[in-house]
């Protein structure tokens, strides 16, 4: 039996019939579902956007290795991550590292002075070279050098904690830098029932709190697949003995990417546009052609032949010779690249300076068009990032290498007073108090700075303190190298230099006081 389907507008009817009845006799139009924002929506223009959300661990599992390999060829190669890198480590580190400063009072008001000195003269010693590094090639400014570096570059830094006499110094403690691909981004396993989770070589509690590290024996670039040759194994160490450092964008994030990873794609490109530029220039200015005979034989012009027997003709400069009868010359005149080539390569730049987070001018170098305003406010801008990573380093190393050095400083007596008595070893918590100061940057406009730091001084807006902290000094530190200056100056017999104020008040009464002339 066939059945006759009803008539289109038979069954519009029905429909509108049983949508007013379901809404209370109010009529529905069926339109098709709609998504609420533009940017879900799923067209030829956004096909292939991806609509799926993945964990930051996942998304760093599957992109972490393949992302460092390529991020580190950049850095050996690219001229712009290197100077970016450069400038990672010059503004969070500087040339003489971060300053650290003992805070141990007596009472609120009083600092102990003597156990201050000496704290800070037993860590001085502590960060010399060959003292706080393990192999001792680098001094402790060094080492936060290099682990910056690495964050950068990497993603991450790995430094591992070596006590006892193996630290082979005094203080009982060391550290010692490794490669990040000691943490084995593939070494995986779900909890079981008595075994913790292993998330790409960190075995992590339920919370997600990290318990032990599984670190390579051996660089995996050093081991071969030969066989016969060993592979490099896992060690498990606990977290107490590892310093594991990275920025997170999302939480549970378990390890670091590297920085640059949302400009590599246009550094790689704009590398070999770049390369393609040159090497066509290089190409045009060769004025290269071609010859033609009747016969096709080059054998009248042939000065010689290459590696591979074509025949080659040679051309002095300033020089012009007669072809044979019947014999043409067809120049070869590339034109790129073009006067855009420039203008290009700025404008990709800016993208790919943005991605670094650094200014356009202190990328490129290029200062063409800046003007003091807009070199100022990026300059501004980009400082205030320095300063957050400066923060972040100090809370993710200084402050763990710190806590570790003081129980052990205190422990082997290595914290001594002016009198040679060292420190009791009873008051940990106390002499734990300190501070650390980072590089500071000079004024973009010294004069208005300094005038308007003074006016806010004067008025009660700012302490003298914040202004010395500005400038990357101790203002404590600032009195004693004042006063010392005085003193020398007093012994040696040297007048105190007058200020510009009390210049202008002298000039001033010493032209009043002079008669006026007839």
């Amino acid at each position: 039996m066939i059945s006759t389907p009803p008539p289109p507008g038979l069954l519009r009817r029905a429909l509108q019939k049983i949508t007013g009845a379901v809404s209370g006799g109010t009529s529905l139009m069926l339109r098709p579902s709609q998504r609420n924002y533009a940017a879900a929506q799923i067209n030829r223009l956004t096909e292939g956007w991806t609509t799926v959300s993945m964990s930051a661990n996942a998304s760093v599992h599957r992109s972490l290795d393949p992302v460092r390999a390529r991020s580190r060829q950049l850095a050996n190669d690219d001229e712009y991550v290197k100077k970016w890198l450069s400038l990672v480590v010059t503004n969070v580190v500087g040339p003489q590292g971060y300053r650290f400063q003992a805070r141990v009072y007596d009472n609120p008001s009083k600092p102990d002075t003597r156990a201050n000195n000496a704290i800070e003269a037993a860590w001085a010693r502590f960060c010399k070279r060959g003292v706080c590094d393990v192999t001792g090639n680098q001094s402790f400014t060094g080492l936060c050098q290099s682990n910056i570096r690495s964050a950068a570059r990497d993603g991450e830094y790995l430094v591992q904690i070596i006590r006892g006499a193996d630290a082979g110094n005094p203080f009982g403690l060391a550290l010692q830098l490794l490669d990040i691909d000691r943490l084995d981004t593939l070494l995986n396993r779900p909890a079981q029932a008595n075994m913790q989770a292993i998330r790409m070589g960190k075995e992590v509690n339920a919370f997600g709190r990290v318990t032990h590290y599984h670190l390579k024996t051996a660089h995996p670039g050093d081991m071969y697949a030969a066989a016969g040759v060993q592979q490099a194994t896992h060690v498990r160490m606990p977290s107490e003995d590892i310093i594991h450092g990275f920025v997170a964008d999302r939480p549970e994030q378990l390890r670091g990417m590297p920085w640059a990873h949302a400009a590599m794609v246009a550094l790689n490109n704009l590398g070999g546009y770049r390369e393609a530029a040159i090497i066509a220039s290089r190409v045009g200015a060769s004025k290269m052609g071609f010859f033609t005979t009747p016969d096709g034989s080059a054998d009248p012009l042939a000065t010689g032949t290459d590696a591979n027997g074509n025949t080659i003709t040679d051309v002095d400069p300033g020089t012009f010779s007669t072809l044979p009868t019947g014999t043409s010359f067809t120049p070869f005149n590339p034109d790129y690249p073009t006067a855009m080539f420039g203008d290009f390569v700025k404008s990709n730049l800016r993208g790919v300076a943005s991605g670094l987070g650094v200014s356009y001018h202190s990328l490129t170098s290029d200062l063409e068009g800046v003007s003091f305003s807009s070199i100022r406010s990026g300059t501004l801008e980009e400082r205030d990032y320095w300063t957050l990573l400066q923060d972040w380093f100090a809370e993710s190393f200084l402050d763990r290498v710190f806590d570790e050095w003081i129980r052990h400083a205190l422990l082997f007596g290595q914290i001594k007073l002016d009198n040679g008595a060292p420190l009791p070893l009873a008051k940990p918590d106390k002499f734990a108090a300190h501070t650390w100061q980072a590089r500071r940057w000079e004024w973009v406009n010294p004069l208005q700075d300094i005038e308007a730091d003074v006016v806010a001084i004067t008025n009660n807006l700012k302490s003298p303190q914040s202004v010395a902290a500005k400038l990357g000094m101790d203002y404590e530190d600032l009195l004693i190298e004042i006063k010392n200056a005085a003193d020398m100056r007093a012994a040696m017999g040297i007048q105190e230099p007058i200020s510009a104020g009390q210049y202008a008040a002298a000039a001033g009464a010493a032209a009043s006081a002079t008669p006026a002339q007839p």
